[in-house]
């Protein structure tokens, strides 16, 4: 389910993330705005019921049909295995970096995501469920001038009868090539830190400034979308 708001603002919501991204690529392509580098692009608030619920990859998705690759990127942000990237000077940060050893000044460096998991176990402990239980990545002295900082700003997390809510919150986003496997790695990420913490995973936000589709992928986006609606059109 999609709601146009003002044109370029879209709301999904949705049972699984495969419906969700399904949804959002034809919602930024019918009624996103035209504006010049991105294509075509709008305003997004997607919310995902069931993110563990099958189906959870989207058989349509070019970006994660090779075998492997999401799990190579689940890794890479919850095992840090590009992590070594950053310190050779070939990647200026990894979600990883910043979510598991966000970098201080002196050299010192915080695990977010277990200040996080601490914090949750002290609320549900006490009772008292706050709201401050999130993880930023953006780094005001360092990323402006970068030339492709973080698209992830913030990971926030929230004890709600018994399962483990988060919203994630990115500034700008490819939608076709990028979102869907966002998602799966952040869900996963959700999953870690509800088994940390002892909840079940509950329902998955995600919030887009920017999610755009960039022109050069138009052809591609119509074709996907002609394909979907001829597969559904013949369905019984």
């Amino acid at each position: 389910m999609s709601k146009a708001l003002n044109g370029e603002y879209v709301l999904i919501h949705e049972r699984t993330l495969a419906d969700a991204w399904e949804n959002a690529v034809r919602s930024v392509w019918l009624r996103g705005r035209k504006v010049p580098k991105y294509g075509k692009e709008a305003v997004a608030l997607v919310v995902v019921d069931e993110p563990f619920g099958e189906p959870r990859r989207h058989r349509g998705d070019m970006m994660i049909a090779l075998k492997g690759t999401v799990e190579k990127y689940v890794d890479e942000v919850l095992k840090g295995t590009l992590d070594w990237a950053i310190e050779k000077g070939m990647e200026p940060y990894t979600y990883h970096q910043r979510l598991f050893s966000y970098p201080l000044s002196g050299g010192q460096e915080v695990d977010q995501i277990a200040v996080v998991v601490d914090n949750i176990k002290r609320d549900l402990a006490s009772g008292d469920i706050t709201n401050r239980n999130q993880a930023t990545t953006w780094r005001p002295g360092n990323d402006p001038g970068q030339e492709s900082p973080p698209c992830l700003q913030r990971t926030w997390f929230k004890p709600v009868d018994g399962c483990l809510e988060m919203h994630t919150e990115w500034r700008s986003r490819d939608c076709f090539k990028a979102m869907d496997m966002n998602m799966l790695a952040m869900t996963e990420l959700q999953k870690h830190v509800a088994e940390k913490v002892g909840l079940h995973v509950g329902r998955y936000v995600d919030y887009s400034d920017s999610l755009h589709l960039y022109d050069r992928d138009w052809e591609m986006v119509e074709r996907f979308l002609t394909v979907l609606d001829k597969r559904r059109s013949a369905s019984p």
